[in-house]
């Protein structure tokens, strides 16, 4: 099958949409999917941050 005869997946929510024309409904959906996309990008932040402690204390030179 080509490309263009598939439908295109509509973005239920883009960041920084318009708001005006969402229903009460749609802007408590696009919250929720907010909150979600937060935690997984703080979830992100932090293991990588505990990868790249791991590397330091690995590479970390003796004291002395």
């Amino acid at each position: 099958m080509f490309e263009e005869d598939e439908p295109k997946r509509k973005v239920a929510h883009e960041l920084g949409q318009p708001l005006a024309s969402l229903s009460v409904e749609e802007l408590k959906r696009y919250v929720e999917a907010l909150i979600a996309e937060r935690a997984r990008v703080e979830t992100e932040i932090a293991r990588r941050s505990d990868v790249r402690s791991a590397a330091e204390a690995l590479f970390k030179k003796p004291a002395g």
